[in-house]
Parts: structure tokens; C-alpha cells; sequence
């Protein structure tokens, strides 16, 4: 899966980022995950090998932007411009942004955003209920070509349908927590999910069972390398 990720830090904003993977990763090494800098890969859809080739090639699977931090968070506003007009040159990539900051969406599109760029999806993470009403209607209102949704990390029992009635939902994805502190993912939750997409003929993909997963009675620790794994053996993810 390719990733860019311009900037790394992030400062926890809502119930989802309580055991945000950032902060665990960099604790590891005594980094601070709240202060929020350019990374070394800040131009990487434009650096090129030896053989004047882009490093990022297209064609292939879409590059996961901003994942150790928060795309449109504020501490970026100064940057942002300038990978926008990368996204914009690299049209032969397909460029994937997971936010939960939808709200400054106005504040953060270049200037000839419009509709939205083709190569751009915006992903709105909704961890809960409460999120989901707050954040799903900005979404459905905002100028996207691409919107999905993502619960990850699913803390709750979701429901969607009103939105997903929209038809402007293009894909769900729903995932546990992982990490130690991993808060439980019921696969109820998970089918619940996923029945709305059937009935509103939304695509729907189980991502990852989280660490600490229940399914009917049973609560099962799920080590971090078969998280991705348990959920692909479902067998439930569904595309119309």
C-alpha cells in the first residue's frame, strides 16, 4: 500500500484518538506525536530515481495520504497549498485523504478545487454515533468527486442510512483498535454496517477486527499480524 505522509503529529481531537497508533508508535521512541512537522517525504510524489522515473508510480493502488497525522489539521495550513498542487501534477495517482477534521474543509481546499479533484477520495472517519451526526452531513454538503466513510476505530454500534440514502457514499470501512489499551470491536456492530451498505448498495469493506474483538459471547485478543487477516477471512466485504 503506498503511503505519503507530508507531515507527521497530530493532536487528539476526539473518543477515537484516546489510543491513537501515533502516539503509541512514537512513545516508543521518546517523540513527542503533538508537535507536528514536515517529514523528509514531504515532495514524494515528485522525487524520481536514478533512471528520472517517479518513486511513486501510477497505475497501481492509491497512495494513503497524511496517516500520522491529520491532513487538515491547522498546524499544516501553511503547507498544504503546496501538496495540493503535487496532487494536482501527479494525475496519474490516486490520492486517498482519512480525516476527522472535515469541518475546516472550506478553510483547507486549494483554489481550484471546484468539485473536487477526479484523484482525490476524502475519507471521514466516524468513530461513534455522535461523530457520525456531526461529521457525515458536512461530508454529504462539501464539494467531493470521492466521499467515503471510515469507523475505525469502531467503538459503537452505527447507524447510517439516512446518509448512505444520499447516494454520494461511494464505500464504508469499518476496523477495531489495535494497541494494548485496544477498546472492544463487536462483529455485531461490524454486520450492522454492513447491511446498511447492502440495503443502500454502498460498498463495504471489513478492514481489521481491532485487538480486542467479540463475536456473539467469545472476546477474543487478536495479535496485531492477523488483525487484517481475521477480517479478510470473514468473507463480508461487499462491492454492488
Amino acid at each position: 500500500m503506498p503511503i505519503w505522509n507530508p507531515w507527521h503529529g497530530c493532536r487528539k481531537f476526539s473518543e477515537g484518538c484516546q489510543n491513537c497508533y501515533v502516539y503509541r508508535r512514537d512513545s516508543q521512541f521518546g517523540k513527542d506525536s503533538s508537535i507536528i512537522q514536515k517529514t523528509k517525504d514531504f515532495d514524494l510524489p515528485l522525487k524520481r530515481n536514478r533512471k528520472k522515473e517517479y518513486k511513486l508510480q501510477g497505475g497501481g493502488e492509491p497512495v494513503y495520504t497524511c496517516l500520522t497525522s491529520d491532513f487538515f489539521i491547522e498546524n499544516a495550513d501553511g503547507w498544504r497549498q503546496e501538496a495540493w498542487e503535487m496532487m494536482g501534477l501527479r494525475q496519474d495517482l490516486s490520492f486517498v485523504i482519512i480525516t476527522k477534521r472535515i469541518y475546516r474543509f472550506h478553510e483547507c481546499v486549494p483554489r481550484d478545487w471546484g468539485e473536487g479533484y477526479e484523484n482525490v477520495t476524502i475519507m471521514c472517519t466516524c468513530e461513534n454515533q455522535r461523530q457520525a451526526d456531526m461529521r457525515i452531513p458536512i461530508l454529504l454538503e462539501v464539494p467531493i468527486r470521492h466521499k467515503q466513510i471510515i469507523h475505525e476505530p469502531m467503538l459503537e454500534e452505527i447507524h447510517i442510512e439516512k446518509y448512505l440514502q444520499s447516494g454520494l457514499i461511494e464505500q464504508v470501512t469499518c476496523g477495531g483498535e489495535s494497541g494494548e489499551h485496544a477498546r472492544l470491536c463487536d462483529y455485531a456492530w461490524i454486520l450492522s454496517t454492513r447491511q446498511q451498505c447492502v440495503d443502500n448498495h454502498v460498498n463495504f469493506y471489513f478492514k481489521q477486527t481491532g485487538a480486542m474483538f467479540q463475536k456473539e459471547n467469545k472476546i477474543y485478543h487478536v495479535e496485531r499480524m492477523h488483525q487484517m487477516e481475521q477480517a479478510h477471512r470473514a468473507g463480508i466485504d461487499y462491492y454492488k
